[in-house]
C-alpha cells in the first residue's frame, strides 16, 4: 500500500494537468476565433478607408468607418488584454503543477533509492533465508518470501514509472516555455496595436475638424443623406402595407379581377418559426457593422440627431455574396437612391430587407432558403456595405437581437 500512494498521488497530478489543459486550450481557440475575425473586420475597415477620400462627398462615410476601425481595434487591444491576463494565469497554474510533480518526483526516486539500497544490503541469499525463518508464523514466513520473491520486480517497475514521470515533466516544462513565449509575442502585438490605435484616432480627429471647416458642403452631403434614409424607409413602409393587406381575400365588392394576381394569405406558421429563431438567425453576410440600429447622432456636432436607422450597415469585402437569414418569398426587387438594388423577402407577417446590393440573382415571387445566395454587395463611391433590415409587421427590429451572436 505504501509502494502504491506515491503512484496513485502521480497518477491524480498528471490527469488534472490533462483536464486543465484542455479547458485553456478550447478558451484559446476561442479567443484566437475572436482575435481573427477583429483582424479580419479591420482590414476590411482599413481597405475602404483607403478607398474613400476626404475631398468627396463620402466625408461622412470616410469618418463613420475610422471610429468604427477605432472601435475594433480598442476591442482587439482588449481581446489581448484579456489573453495576456489567461496566459499570465495559465502560467503560474503551469509553475505550481511542475513545482508538485517535481516534488513528488523526488519522493518517488528517493523511495526507489531505498529499495535499491534495501536490495544490496541484504543481497546475500543467507540474509533472505534468516529472515524468513525468524518470522512469527507461517503465514508471515509466506508474506516475507512473496516480498523477496516480487522486489527486484517491484524496482523495475518503480524505475520505469520514474521515467515516465521525468518524461511528462519535460514536456510540462516545454509547455511552459511556449506559454512565456505566446505571452511575450501577444504583448509585442499589444504595443503595436496601441500605437495604430493613437493614429487611428488622430485621423479621426483631423477629419473632424476638417469637417466642421468646411461646414456648408458637410450640411449639403448630410442633408442628401437623410433624404435617401426616409425615401427609403417609406418605400419599406409601403411594401410592408401592401403585403398586409394581402390576407387571404379582397376587400371591398367580392369581386376578382382577371388582370390582377389574387391576394396570398400570411403564412403565420412561417412566421412563428421565424419568431422562433430570435437570436439564432444567421448572418446575411459577415463583416464589421459599422452602423447600428436606433437613434444616432451628427459624428461632428453631437447635439444634431440624425433620422432613426432602422436597420444595420455591415462593411464587407468587394463581390461579398449576400444570403437570405431565413426561408420565405421575395417580396420585391427595388432600386433606390443611394441604396442600388434592394431584395425584400417576407417571412410570414416578418420582412427581412438586403439593400446595397450589385448583381442580384432573385426577382420577385421566388421561394428563398435560409443560407440561399440573393447576389452579391455592391460598392458605392467607394464604399462597401450592405444595409440589412427586420421588420415584425409595420415595426422596425432591432437585426443585432434577431442575429446569432459572434
Amino acid at each position: 500500500m505504501r509502494q502504491r500512494l506515491p503512484i496513485l498521488l502521480l497518477s491524480l497530478i498528471l490527469a488534472f494537468l490533462a483536464g486543465s489543459g484542455g479547458l485553456y486550450a478550447q478558451d484559446t481557440k476561442a479567443q484566437e476565433t475572436k482575435r481573427a475575425r477583429l483582424q479580419k473586420e479591420i482590414a476590411i475597415l482599413d481597405s475602404q478607408i483607403k478607398a474613400i477620400t476626404t475631398k468627396s462627398a463620402n466625408a461622412i462615410n470616410h469618418l463613420s468607418l475610422i471610429r468604427k476601425k477605432v472601435d475594433a481595434r480598442k476591442e482587439l487591444v482588449a481581446e489581448s488584454d484579456r489573453e495576456i491576463s489567461g496566459l499570465t494565469k495559465a502560467i503560474s497554474a503551469k509553475e505550481k503543477d511542475i513545482k508538485a510533480m517535481q516534488a513528488r518526483l523526488d519522493t518517488l526516486s528517493d523511495y526507489y533509492e531505498r529499495l535499491v539500497r534495501g536490495a544490496y544490503k541484504n543481497r546475500n541469499p543467507k540474509v533472505w533465508y534468516m529472515y524468513i525463518l525468524a518470522s512469527d508464523n507461517v503465514g508471515q514466513a509466506f508474506r516475507r518470501y512473496g516480498y523477496l520473491r516480487d522486489l527486484s520486480k517491484q524496482m523495475n517497475i518503480q524505475a520505469e514509472r520514474i521515467i515516465a514521470a521525468k518524461d511528462t515533466l519535460e514536456r510540462e516544462r516545454e509547455a511552459l516555455a511556449v506559454l512565456k513565449k505566446d505571452a511575450e509575442t501577444l504583448r509585442s502585438q499589444r504595443l503595436a496595436d496601441m500605437g495604430k490605435l493613437q493614429a487611428e484616432q488622430n485621423d479621426s480627429q483631423k477629419l473632424v475638424n476638417q469637417l466642421k471647416r468646411d461646414k456648408k458642403k458637410y450640411q449639403q452631403d448630410l442633408s442628401k443623406k437623410q433624404k435617401e434614409v426616409e425615401a427609403l424607409n417609406r418605400e419599406i413602409q409601403r411594401i410592408i402595407s401592401q403585403a398586409l393587406n394581402e390576407k387571404g381575400g379582397s376587400k371591398g365588392s367580392g369581386k376578382s379581377s382577371s388582370t390582377k394576381e389574387a391576394p396570398k394569405p400570411i403564412d403565420y406558421t412561417l412566421a412563428k418559426k421565424f419568431e422562433a429563431n430570435k437570436g439564432k438567425l444567421p448572418w446575411p453576410a459577415e463583416g464589421a457593422v459599422v452602423e447600428h440600429y436606433g437613434q444616432r447622432y451628427d459624428p461632428v456636432y453631437p447635439n444634431l440627431k440624425l433620422p432613426f436607422n432602422n436597420g444595420i450597415s455591415i462593411a464587407l469585402g468587394q463581390g461579398s455574396s449576400i444570403k437570405a437569414v431565413f426561408d420565405g418569398e421575395v417580396k420585391q426587387v427595388v432600386v433606390m437612391p443611394g441604396y442600388n438594388k434592394c431584395v425584400l423577402v417576407q417571412h410570414g407577417n416578418f420582412f427581412s430587407f438586403y439593400c446595397k446590393m450589385g448583381n442580384v440573382s432573385v426577382k420577385k415571387g421566388d421561394k428563398v432558403k435560409t443560407g440561399q445566395s440573393l447576389g452579391t454587395v455592391d460598392t458605392i463611391g467607394g464604399e462597401t456595405q450592405l444595409h440589412f433590415q427586420i421588420w415584425s409587421g409595420k415595426t422596425p427590429q432591432n437585426p443585432e437581437t434577431w442575429l446569432r451572436p459572434r
